[in-house]
C-alpha cells in the first residue's frame, strides 16, 4: 500500500475529526470550533493519506527559529505499527533541524516510550531538565 504524504496539505473538518475520534482525543473534538481552526494556526503539518483516506498527521507549533512544539501526532489505529508515525516525526525532525529545542508532551505508556525513543527524542529527566505544564482541561 503506498502512502502519500502532504504538507500543509487542506483537510476538511470532518475528515480531521473522524482522525482525532479514531484516535481517542475527544479533548479536541468535543469542540468543533477548535478542529476548525487549528491547522490554520499552526507553524506546519504533514498528513499521511492511503486509497484517498486520512490515516495520519503530525502538527507542529512554534516560531520557527528557538522552539518547536509537536502538538499533535496519531496514526489511525488500523494503519499503525507500518512506519507512518515515524515517518511523520523525522519528517518533522528534518524540516526543523535548525531548531535548538523541540518539545512534546504525550501520555505515559510503554509503547508510546518506545515509539518516541525510537524516533530519536528522550524524557526531558535525561537532559538534567525540567518540564513544567499548566492545563485548562476544562477547555
Amino acid at each position: 500500500m503506498t502512502i502519500e504524504y502532504r504538507e500543509n496539505a487542506p483537510i476538511s473538518v470532518d475528515v480531521l475529526t473522524k482522525l482525532y475520534l479514531d484516535g481517542g482525543w475527544t479533548a479536541y473534538t468535543d469542540h468543533p470550533g477548535k478542529v476548525a481552526c487549528m491547522l490554520a494556526g499552526s507553524l506546519w503539518h504533514m498528513s499521511a493519506w492511503a486509497q484517498g483516506q486520512l490515516v495520519g498527521l503530525i502538527r507542529c507549533v512554534g516560531d520557527d527559529c528557538s522552539i518547536l512544539y509537536i502538538q499533535d501526532i496519531l496514526v489511525d489505529e488500523a494503519w499503525q505499527r507500518r512506519g507512518i508515525g515515524l515517518h511523520l516525526m523525522q519528517a518533522a525532525l528534518e524540516r526543523f533541524r535548525h531548531i535548538r529545542q523541540t518539545v512534546l508532551i504525550t501520555d505515559d505508556a510503554p509503547n508510546t516510550r518506545a515509539f518516541y525513543q525510537a524516533a530519536g527524542l528522550q524524557l526531558v529527566e535525561e537532559t538534567d531538565g525540567l518540564c513544567y505544564v499548566h492545563y485548562n482541561l476544562d477547555r
